[in-house]
């Protein structure tokens, strides 16, 4: 109840419990979703404003709408909160109350018994339009099912019809095709003129029925639908409203199941399109087959004839790939990621372009037997108290000038774990200048160089050193010579030889003139008016500028900004430096220059190109350092699959072998690798060659090192492509290698943990038993005197009884008294007792020791 006032007069009304609203009073807001065409639609915000009544007697005011028109619903119920809620409000004076609930009592229920009436008439509405949409629904449904079966029974008769029709035409034509040969062999060359028109008008008789057959086909004979009818398969509101599930089929639906059957009534077969595929190394079975036109299913049906079970998903390389595609009838162009570096070497040159160039010569030859000291002579130059120990440990590169005209050496290390250095150096010279001393003849490297030159191609020139030595003989050089298929022209061969000697500048000259002879009849010409190519001699990283390579030009011209690619890394060239540091504007063909700008540093022995652009440098690299990556993946995958195999080897007893398939570059870096492994081993363990040649790993070292579980070893040789593939199927370790010390010593490494770690005890003290206790719940303890050295609790010890070792074991205690200890120095007593053993005697003596496990190395 609420008390509302009108002037001094006091009004009692009833209203419902309302909530706290920001809405202003006597209004009530909704919305109402408005429809449009093409299925827009629009909300509109709809404001209903109350009507005001009054009370007799009273001025008129707002009252609620609910009070007089209550829902049918709720009137039983808003009966009691009204006299419950009666007591919370003020009482009014008693005379007036009373009169004006009982006026409200009286119309409050003749408004809530017009309200029960108008909502049973209401509902009675509703049942009976219910009822009529119910039975307008079923006749709905039995006149759609009944056009259906119409529909069905029209479509199979249309069927029968042109199947009937199909076969009198192909009778027609059968007995025409029969005729025709008989009516050729009686007419004559008029007759048979005549003979056209008839077998064109059989031809015609038999053609209305095709030319009626084809709209047939194409557009079925229904009755004349209605828009409803049209539209009745399609979604609209009513029918997803409506409780009728039942949809038809769709206009395009049914157009595409009668161009189907007018295919199959024709067979008519959808024309191959021959495609030209391109391939490239791998690709997926998904890819394939939409790069072919083809389902992925089919392609897979073809691999399940051939036995294998394929996934659309699969990785197949690209032999299979174009085997596939040649079956189902396409053409096929293979490609290659490699294909990018297409272009960047070995550019051909006119012969009207080509101008003479310097030779390249190295100077190659035994250690200590002065290559370098004759190259210092000739640069008039200090070079060798730079090298530490007098050892060149990198190649060096520098260009003189004689008589006008230009030589660049390069200067190799000759010592043997230079091996890879010198075959490097003999790759990119012209001319080899072999270096003997007159007083050592022929050494074991100088064998090497000699091989080196001859694997590369090179022409030789035999420089006796050293010949101002008073043991030197030069003649016995040039018959030791002979032995490893040197003929020298003195002993009537092709090859120059000089004597000479560095510290004392003897016959300088002349090498210098035997070199221009040599290099006038090898005729050398480049190309300067191109882009630049060639070798990376040296590379390091120098802390003030960065990333240097030293270069040797071998064709074209290299010059500062030009963008080049080396290896994996690419730069643009800030500055080129000569050999005796000078900044020089440019690099001809055969200069060798240190090349200063490059990202990060190359191998030694890369090859440079100069290239366009950045963006097909980074793509170059990218590609170059994504195979880099793909081979170290491979190298550890394959140091997995060769611990495991000589894990499983280390099960047999007797000598443990180490096999090893060796691939190098030349014949001598496979000798020099032999013999320095054959010096490793011992009767434990040994390195078993199974296999050394020279040239690059093939799939066949792949296949042999399987079969014998070996690794492979490359010695300045990479695997192609089938190899790697093939080595990483089968988990076989390929390991790269440039320099033998570090092959060696992996080598070595390897043999060294195959071998058995060896036990050594060392001694620590004795101790003599005195007294046996036998004490309860413990057992029996030796009372016991150090007699040497000293007693550890967690050592190992023996019971010695007579010199006879009885027992080995651990200790279980070790007391001085009441205390454990962890130590008892000698002389002193002490208790002591045995882990699972008590037969101690008086008298025994109890060694104690400690073991260590040493590993062992060759």
């Amino acid at each position: 109840m609420s008390d509302t006032k009108s002037g001094d007069d006091k009004t009692l009304s009833v209203t419902p419990k309302k909530t706290l609203t920001l809405k202003r009073p006597g209004l009530e807001q909704g919305t109402v979703r408005q429809n449009f065409s093409h299925g827009r639609t629009k909300s509109v915000v709809v404001e209903t404003k109350k009507r005001k009544f009054s009370l007799p007697g009273d001025k008129p005011e707002p009252v609620a709408a609910s009070v007089f028109t209550p829902k049918p619903a709720a009137a039983p119920v808003a009966a009691a909160p009204v006299v419950q809620e009666a007591p919370k409000a003020p009482p009014p004076p008693p005379e007036r109350s009373g009169m004006v609930l009982n006026e409200l009592s009286r119309g409050e229920m003749e408004a809530r018994r017009k309200a029960l009436e108008g909502s049973k008439a209401r509902e009675a509405e509703d049942r009976q339009r219910a009822q009529e949409d119910a039975k307008r629904r079923a006749e709905e449904e039995e006149r759609r099912k009944r056009e259906r079966d119409e529909s069905a029974r029209r479509q199979a008769e249309e069927e029968a019809r042109l199947q009937t029709e199909a076969e009198a035409r192909r009778r027609a034509e059968e007995e025409a095709r029969r005729r025709a040969p008989l009516a050729a062999e009686v007419a004559t060359a008029d007759d048979e003129e005549e003979a056209k028109p008839r077998r064109t008008g059989a031809g015609a008789a038999s053609a209305p029925p095709r030319r009626l057959a084809t709209p047939e086909v194409a557009r079925p004979a229904k009755p004349t639908k209605g828009e409803e009818d049209r539209r009745r398969g399609k979604l609209t509101l009513n029918s997803a409203l409506s409780d009728d599930d039942a949809r038809a089929r769709s206009l395009s639906s049914m157009r595409r199941r009668q161009e189907k059957f007018k295919r199959a009534l024709h067979n008519e077969p959808r024309e191959k399109v021959m495609r030209e595929v391109i391939l490239p190394e791998t690709i997926t079975i998904q890819e394939l087959a939409q790069r072919m036109s083809e389902r992925a299913v089919d392609v897979v049906k073809f691999f399940m004839k051939q036995g294998q079970i394929l996934k659309p998903g699969d990785v197949i390389d690209a032999d299979t790939a174009e085997l596939v595609a040649s079956e189902f009838g396409h053409t096929v162009r293979r490609v290659a990621e490699s294909d990018i570096e297409e272009g960047l070497f070995n550019i051909a040159d006119r012969p009207e372009d080509l101008v003479s160039r310097p030779p390249v010569v190295t100077i190659m030859g035994h250690v200590d037997h002065g290559k370098t000291s004759l190259l210092d002579a000739i640069r008039n130059a200090n070079v060798v108290s730079g090298e530490a120990g007098g050892i060149t440990q990198h190649i060096g590169a520098y260009q003189i000038e004689k008589n006008g005209q230009k030589i660049t050496f390069i200067d190799t290390p000759g010592h043997a774990a230079f091996t890879a250095m010198r075959a490097r150096g003999a790759q990119v010279t012209d001319i080899a200048v072999l270096v003997v001393a007159a007083d050592d003849s022929v050494m074991p490297q100088t064998i090497e160089s000699i091989n080196h030159a001859k694997a590369a191609g090179v022409p030789i020139i035999v420089a006796i050193n050293k010949i101002d030595k008073r043991d030197a003989d030069p003649q016995k050089v040039r018959t030791e010579l002979l032995r490893h298929e040197v003929f020298v022209e003195s002993m009537g061969g092709e090859v120059l030889d000089v004597e000479v000697s560095a510290t004392k500048g003897i016959n300088l000259d002349k090498l210098l003139e035997a070199i221009l002879l040599q290099s006038e009849v090898l005729d050398l010409k480049a190309n300067p008016d191109r882009t630049a190519e060639g070798a990376v001699i040296e590379a390091q990283l120098d802390k003030g500028r960065g990333p240097v390579a030293t270069v040797l030009v071998q064709t074209g011209t290299l010059m500062p900004g030009d963008i080049i690619v080396a290896g994996n890394e690419w730069g643009r060239v800030r500055a080129l430096v000569n050999d005796r540091g000078e900044h020089v504007p440019e690099a001809p063909p055969a200069m060798p220059v240190e090349v200063l700008g490059l990202q990060g540093t190359p191998q030694a022995g890369d090859r440079f190109a100069v290239v366009n652009n950045e963006a097909r440098a980074r793509e170059i690299t990218e590609y170059r350092q994504r195979l880099a990556r793909d081979k170290a993946v491979a190298k550890h995958a394959g140091q997995r699959g060769s611990l495991e195999q000589m894990m499983s080897q280390l099960q047999t007893s007797g000598l443990k072998e180490f096999p090893l398939v060796i691939k190098g570059d030349v014949q001598g870096s496979i000798e020099a690798i032999n013999a320095a492994l054959e010096k490793l081993g011992n009767d434990e363990v040994r390195a078993r060659i199974v296999h050394a040649g020279a040239g690059g790993i093939t799939e066949s070292d792949v296949s042999l090192a399987e079969t014998s579980g070996a690794a492979i070893i490359g010695f300045n040789v990479r695997a192609n492509a089938q190899a790697r593939a093939a080595a990483a199927a089968a988990g076989i370790e390929i390991r790269y290698y440039s320099i033998i010390y570090n092959l060696v010593d992996d080598v070595k490494a390897a043999l060294s943990g195959m071998l058995s770690p060896e036990r050594r005890e060392t001694f620590i003290g004795n101790a003599e038993i005195l007294e046996i206790f036998d004490i309860s719940k413990v057992g029996k303890i030796a009372g016991c005197r150090v007699t040497e050295g000293k007693v550890e609790r967690g050592a190992g010890v023996r019971l010695i009884r007579d010199n006879v070792v009885i027992h080995e074991g651990t200790l279980k205690t070790l007391k001085r008294f009441k205390d454990e200890v962890a130590e008892v120095p000698g002389g002193q007593e002490c208790g002591m007792a045995f882990q699972n053993y008590e037969d101690m005697r008086v008298g025994d003596v109890i060694e104690c020791f400690r073991v260590e496990m040493v590993t062992r190395t060759l």
